[in-house]
């Protein structure tokens, strides 16, 4: 036989492609052409799969001319992953084993013919799965991580000639890998957060559905407290948001070895001199992907909010829409998942003191303007729930006072209130009262009459956006309240949460 196949897996932003990789041996002079658009790493596999058979002790087509098609040829590929893969086909087609047509391969090889690790093995598992493969032949260290997708047989080996014994049908043995633990996670306690009562409602508002949230208050009122403390609140993910999250994490090479599916959502905290290309993913020749993803499912926190630029914010507006991001150049588009709950954190002004009478600021009122103004109209119109902090009193801080609500007690309540949102939701696709589209819920999702009648009186300044916006929260309020509608009091708290009592435009 002077052809045969294999296949093999690369990973674009957080999704696999099912590689198929032909050999061909010819007539002509010796050497080896990869042809299929890699880039450098898949070029210099020539010289990391010869040398790996070689040191085998495999035999290699020596008076052969060797072409290696990736296919659909017109994707680029890169990464080193395919490296066991084009050398099973280039043996596969000088007859030294057998093709498997069932059979994916990933991994890079090493001169000696060890088969390393490669990041990216549960997005291969997924992509392998999606096309209809049954088994998944993998770096014996990743055998764990690969066998967190159902459904698929996961064989790992540590070097070439186990692979070439698995095909033989031979047995082999290899050092088993470490086995996935899901790894105590500590999330901070809201009982640490003294004061701010208004503040803490707001975040469990948003907690409970789902919300974005700002935060507007001098330095050390505890804006970055309260919104390092929002995943504690959310429940764990499900075995599919987990799963999604998880792959994530494995194609940007941030899975922890030895981790299992990540429960807890993600928190991801850029400083403020991030690029958008850093925030949103992006890359000129591979998709990088960025914090906005893996942030899915999570918590995007942007402390001093003021001072990213304004292009890298406005950034946001299409994703915080439509819970994903597409990255597009010139060679490649790729869609990734972006639906995380935003949380802004920043001082009113450069001097941080304009609350309240603004008494002790320095900053003139155009220097206050053009600060806050950083965060756009459009952008701070996406944002529900809308929080100005007070300095908390010396009362507050007595260590002799009654101890704040904890984390636990909190989170009860959020997960009581998502229940009842869920149940509302039963026969429709949303979970979460943010996520409902706002046509839908004033259709179909009405407040209590004396509650409608409040929500049409007082809607002056308001958007379109920002009255459906005024509808979910006061649904969140009235699952916290166990109401079955909205009550006017719902409708009057959220009014009031989504003014942020003016301070965001104030200054």
């Amino acid at each position: 036989m002077t052809l045969a196949r294999c296949r093999g897996v690369v990973v674009t932003g957080v999704e696999g492609l099912v590689v198929e990789i032909e050999a061909y041996l010819a007539q002509g002079l010796p050497g080896m052409n990869i042809v299929g658009l890699g880039d450098t790493a898949v070029g210099e596999s020539r010289d990391r799969v010869r040398a790996a058979i070689h040191n085998s002790e495999l035999p290699w087509p020596t008076e052969r001319r060797i072409t290696v098609g990736l296919s659909p040829a017109s994707i680029h590929k890169k990464g080193a992953s395919l490296d066991l893969g084009i050398a099973l086909a280039i043996l596969a087609a000088q007859g030294a084993v057998a093709e498997a047509p069932h059979l994916v391969a990933v991994g890079e090889l090493a001169l000696d013919g060890r088969v390393s690790p490669v990041r990216g093995v549960l997005v291969a598992a997924i992509a392998a799965r999606k096309a209809g493969y049954d088994t998944l032949l993998v770096p014996h260290t990743q055998v764990a991580e690969a066998q967190l997708v159902p459904d698929v047989k996961v064989v790992g080996v540590s070097c070439l000639r186990d692979a070439m014994a698995y095909l033989h049908g031979e047995p082999f043995e290899v050092e088993a890998g470490s086995q996935l633990v899901t790894a105590p996670v500590s999330v901070p306690d809201l009982a640490d957060v003294r004061g701010q009562a208004n503040a803490r409602q707001a975040l469990e508002i948003a907690a409970a559905g789902g919300h974005h949230l700002a935060f507007l208050g001098s330095p050390g009122v505890g804006k970055t407290m309260l919104a390092e403390r929002l995943p504690g609140l959310l429940p764990q993910l499900t075995d599919e948001v987990a799963l999604d999250v998880t792959a994530i994490y494995s194609a940007a090479g941030k899975l922890p070895d030895g981790s299992g599916l990540m429960r807890i959502p993600p928190f991801q905290a850029p400083h403020h001199t991030a690029t958008t290309a850093a925030l949103i993913g992006g890359g000129a020749h591979a998709v990088r992907i960025g914090m906005v993803t893996l942030a899915h499912g999570g918590v995007l926190c942007l402390d001093e909010a003021a001072e990213f630029d304004r292009v890298v914010l406005d950034a946001l507006r299409q994703p915080l829409e439509s819970g994903e991001v597409t990255v597009s150049r010139a060679g490649f588009s790729a869609q990734m998942p972006a639906r995380f709950q935003l949380v802004l954190a920043s001082n009113p002004c450069p001097c941080g003191k304009f609350v309240g009478t603004g008494a002790q600021c320095s900053c003139s009122p155009q220097v206050r303007r053009r600060y806050i103004s950083r965060i756009s109209g459009p952008l701070l119109d996406r944002i529900d729930l809308r929080v100005t902090l007070e300095r908390p009193s010396m009362v507050d801080l007595d260590p002799n006072s009654p101890e704040p609500e904890g984390t636990n007690v909190v989170a009860q309540r959020v997960a009581e209130a998502r229940e009842r949102a869920a149940a509302r939701y039963k026969d429709t696709p949303w979970l979460l009262n943010a996520h409902v589209p706002g046509p839908i819920l004033r259709r179909r999702f009405n407040p209590e009459p004396d509650a409608q009648s409040l929500l049409s009186r007082d809607i002056s300044g308001l958007s379109a956006r920002g009255i459906d916006r005024v509808l979910r929260i006061a649904w969140t309020l009235a699952d916290l309240h166990t109401h079955d509608r909205p009550t006017i009091g719902d409708v009057a708290g959220a009014l009031t949460f989504r003014d942020g009592n003016g301070s965001w435009m104030a200054a």
